[in-house]
């Protein structure tokens, strides 16, 4: 039952992603197309953010409490919703309204499908278990920008919108007919009030070493997802296909090797495992303005989709475990909050640096920072703890003997 639950919810997850992933390409021309500066485009995608932000919280403490398909349904119908009014937009601010209400359905699906998943993974298999849901997230966001670029080059913008219309709905078939209506275990075992949890998740360390981290390597997402096409365009003249191949050289590299990752987080120090790929990340992001080529950028995109699949099981595992705790749904939504203020963050402070000093230094000032708010996040977590179970178990075994 668990295996074909679990088999439901990442197949539905990466049809909704290959969707979110065909418009990557295609967002930021259609955008400058109807007029956005930097700063517009960079509110396009902060309006996403803030929306997405301000509610993933509200929906996962909730949907502990009253079951998360429903939420998990309604947002794949906001998804399909938002993929076919995008084709509408004769405006810059009909983007931005458009993104907030495309938000509003992501806050329901993202945490829904990590709370589901955190629930069935055994204690000491969480990483194994978050790298099976990043593999599904990371194959659909980057296979999806290869199709919209063919459908960007071939059919047009609006092409691509639809087939994420019709991606979403296929999504949402699955879940609405095959996702079995019964709850995850920590259904009403969380009886403090939503305010309450969230507050004694603000003051551990571990949890805001955590959510520092998910902010810093989200805050990359801009200058490498929204303004990547501009780059290309404008200095190498590329085709939609070529930016669909080098943002799919980050996401296909980070979904290859979630699995070994994952396995990698469940035996070592993840607070060493997140600063190695965030160093990595650093210096990827760093070097992106000096590649002269197509080929150059697609190694510097694998390199940080490489520090990126080091990263994300580790914090997802490190989530897991805290979520048994607090909920896993309140943990994975405010969890995924700190995602949508690194993009929010991202969004108005590098989209206003473009319009000032250039697309170039974006790229310089967020690998800096990236790298020394991952100091401060395994300071947070500290460098000697969150040993996975089975490795402490182990130690102690040894040690007993």
């Amino acid at each position: 039952m668990q295996k074909s639950v679990l088999f439901t919810l990442l197949s539905a997850l990466f049809i909704a992603l290959v969707g979110i992933g065909i418009i990557a390409p295609v967002m930021p021309i259609y955008a400058t197309d109807l007029g956005a500066t930097g700063f517009t485009l960079g509110l396009i995608v902060a309006g996403f953010s803030l929306s997405r932000g301000l509610l993933q919280p509200f929906v996962g403490g909730m949907a502990d409490k009253h079951g998360r398909k429903r939420f998990l349904v309604s947002g794949l119908f906001i998804y399909a919703a938002a993929g076919y009014t995008y084709t509408l937009a004769t405006a810059v601010e009909h983007l931005v309204f458009i993104r907030i209400l495309h938000g509003v359905g992501s806050a329901m699906i993202i945490p829904m499908a990590m709370a589901y998943i955190a629930d069935m993974s055994p204690q000491g298999e969480e990483g194994k278990y978050m790298g099976m849901l990043n593999i599904a997230l990371f194959s659909g966001i980057g296979g999806g920008p290869i199709l919209g670029g063919f459908f960007l080059d071939i059919w047009g913008q609006h092409s691509a919108f639809y087939a994420m219309a019709a991606l979403s709905l296929i999504s949402l078939s699955l879940v609405a007919l095959l996702l079995p209506a019964q709850e995850n275990s920590t259904k009403n075992k969380i009886s403090s009030p939503m305010r309450a949890v969230f507050r004694q998740m603000l003051h551990s360390r571990k949890v805001m070493g955590m959510l520092l981290s998910r902010m810093a390597t989200m805050i990359i997402m801009i200058p490498s997802m929204a303004f990547l096409p501009l780059l290309m365009e404008e200095f190498m003249d590329a085709t939609g296909i070529e930016i669909g191949l080098v943002v799919a050289s980050r996401t296909l590299v980070n979904a290859v090797l979630q699995t070994p990752f994952g396995r990698w987080a469940d035996y070592w120090h993840k607070s060493r495992i997140i600063f190695i790929g965030s160093t990595i990340i650093s210096i990827g992001m760093f070097i992106v303005p000096f590649a002269v080529n197509l080929w150059q950028l697609m190694v510097l995109f694998a390199l940080i989709g490489l520090g990126e699949s080091i990263v994300w099981p580790a914090l997802g595992a490190l989530a897991t475990e805290e979520g048994r705790q607090y909920g896993q749904g309140s943990m994975m939504g405010v969890f995924n909050m700190s995602m949508s203020a690194g993009l929010f963050v991202g969004a108005m402070v590098v989209g206003a640096l473009v319009d000032i000093i250039g697309l170039a230094w974006s790229f310089y000032m967020v690998a800096v920072f990236l790298f020394f708010s991952t100091i401060g996040a395994v300071i947070l977590i500290g460098w000697k703890s969150s040993v996975p179970n089975k490795y402490s178990n182990a130690l102690t075994t040894r040690g007993s003997k």
